[in-house]
């Protein structure tokens, strides 16, 4: 009986139980228990998963014991409050891994001839499924919402085997691409994109387990936008304006031609009431326009986008006024046509002219040569036209002084005379 007691003691002496931490390399996050009863901690491995199904969970114990080991796996059954077995192996390496775990905890006893080394972690299982749709959407805003379903974390005190849960910290964020737009759940946008638009829904926590929920915005907003081109030069002005709207129903497009400012002033001042400033309203998705006389002029364009639903309106209003400039006339005092190919001609300029008619006199008064036009059409740049080549009848000018005269109406409805004279050389260089 003393020998037996003797070797049970020698025995007791020998062998070690230790209490260490199993690693886990591929989990994400990592928490320590709060046992209400059992006195030890325990470390919380948690890991990610793509759905509410997949155990991804993974353990690895390791010892410094050298020689054909035992390595004991066992899980802890909440019903019966003890631990099961789970696997078993013999092996001379230093270390034995477990995968594929659901949620639990897990106990490794590592022995070698007298020595054993006990080893335990919870492992927890994390999934996080979003969902995000379009709740509403109109001319003015649209609204999307979205919800989740992630996993619960529970383990088990030791001792009583009472449940404690362990909290996560939820996060929402909604992307356009890589840019944040909110950190709310339910979210409205004003002023909606003219193009179908793409939005994600993250949900993550503390341990960056995410899920992510796509929803695309169906544009029905328009936004109108047009260039002219040129925006001034002499009338008839002929403009071309490109639509550059975005999103908006072919056949739809209205455009407000605007009578001249002054006019529209001075006709407000006269009556001291509302003026009509519209004298044009055209249905074209890009118009060309000619200004036959001269003035200063706004154009407006609506835009729509029809659909099932709704009829979205956006405006644009030219920032600039498209310029048809007023009627000038303009002549030189010299000229010598004398063939040397400079100067051989007399060359009026003129500019916003609907019709013009020129006579030349010389000194006694005598007209010596007449030139008119009664249709001017517009040019980009004013206009210049020769009137003389320096010959009356047959013959040559004599040269000496000689007098002009203009009359003509303007694109500006302003009747035009001017008058002067010019000297004709004939000498070369």
């Amino acid at each position: 009986m003393k020998r037996s007691l003797y070797l049970l003691v020698i025995l007791f002496l020998f062998s070690t139980v230790t209490f260490a931490q199993i690693t886990a390399p591929d989990a994400v996050g990592s928490d320590v228990t709060q046992y209400p009863v059992y006195p030890e901690t325990d470390d919380i491995f948690v890991f990610c998963n793509s759905d509410s199904i997949s155990e991804s969970g993974s353990l690895t114990v390791s010892t410094t014991l050298s020689g054909t080991k035992t390595f004991l796996w066992e899980k802890y059954n909440e019903q019966i409050g003890d631990f099961e077995f789970y696997s078993q192996e013999s092996s001379d390496l230093s270390n034995s891994q477990i995968n594929g775990l659901a949620d639990g905890c897990y106990r490794a006893t590592v022995t070698l001839g007298a020595t054993t080394d006990i080893y335990r972690a919870w492992v927890l299982n994390n999934w996080m499924i979003a969902e995000a749709v379009i709740d509403s959407s109109d001319c003015e805003s649209f609204s999307m919402s979205g919800s989740y379903s992630t996993a619960t974390f529970t383990y088990y005190d030791l001792s009583d085997n009472s449940a404690i849960d362990l909290p996560k910290q939820i996060s929402v964020e909604w992307l356009e691409g890589s840019v944040k737009l909110s950190s709310l759940i339910h979210l409205e946008m004003f002023n909606p994109p003219t193009q179908n638009t793409d939005y994600t829904l993250r949900v993550f926590d503390q341990y960056n387990c995410e899920g992510r929920a796509d929803v695309t915005y169906e544009s029905i907003v328009t936004k109108a936008d047009f260039s002219a081109s040129p925006m001034s030069g002499e009338a008839p002005l002929t403009v071309t304006f490109s639509n550059n709207s975005e999103n908006g129903t072919s056949g739809y497009y209205e455009w407000h031609f605007y009578r001249d400012i002054d006019e529209i002033k001075k006709e407000f001042e006269e009556t001291g009431g509302p003026v009509d400033s519209v004298y044009l309203v055209a249905y074209d998705d890009a118009p060309v326009y000619t200004y036959e006389n001269s003035g200063s002029y706004l154009v407006k364009l609506i835009a729509k986008h029809i659909s099932e639903e709704y009829t979205c309106v956006d405006t644009f209003l030219l920032s600039e006024f498209i310029v048809a400039d007023t009627s000038f006339v303009l002549a030189p005092n010299v000229f010598t046509p004398n063939g040397d190919g400079v100067n051989d001609e007399f060359v009026i300029k003129f500019w916003s002219m609907k019709n013009i008619e020129i006579n030349i006199y010389n000194r006694w008064g005598k007209r010596v040569h007449h030139w008119q036009s009664g249709d001017v059409q517009g040019f980009e740049d004013s206009r210049s036209e020769s009137v003389w080549d320096g010959r009356i009848g047959g013959g040559t000018a004599s040269p000496g002084v000689y007098y002009w005269d203009v009359v003509g109406r303007g694109r500006d409805g302003r009747k035009r005379t001017e008058h002067g004279f010019l000297h004709l050389f004939r000498e070369k260089d």
